[in-house]
């Protein structure tokens, strides 16, 4: 399992409705985090071993209605 976080940026007023839109409709999303800066949203995914990243964000995240922009970070290891 590979796990990549997705920043979001949303289109004004619709934060909500694409972190809503993104925890029913995506398998994958296992948490949406509203955050400050320069993004809305952090979205926690886990993928199986070998899934093609740039498919899964292309196709699954930015075609979400009310996402402007992007920005995908690879996890390597998960420290508890």
């Amino acid at each position: 399992m590979q796990t990549i976080f997705v920043m979001v940026k949303c289109e004004l007023g619709r934060a909500y409705a694409v972190a809503d839109a993104a925890v029913m409709e995506v398998e994958q999303v296992s948490e949406v985090h509203s955050i400050s800066g320069q993004y809305d949203l952090l979205l926690k995914c886990y993928l199986p071993d070998g899934a093609d990243i740039g498919h899964f964000v292309t196709e699954k995240i930015q075609t979400l209605a009310g996402i402007k922009d992007t920005f995908t970070l690879i996890a390597f290891k998960a420290f508890s």
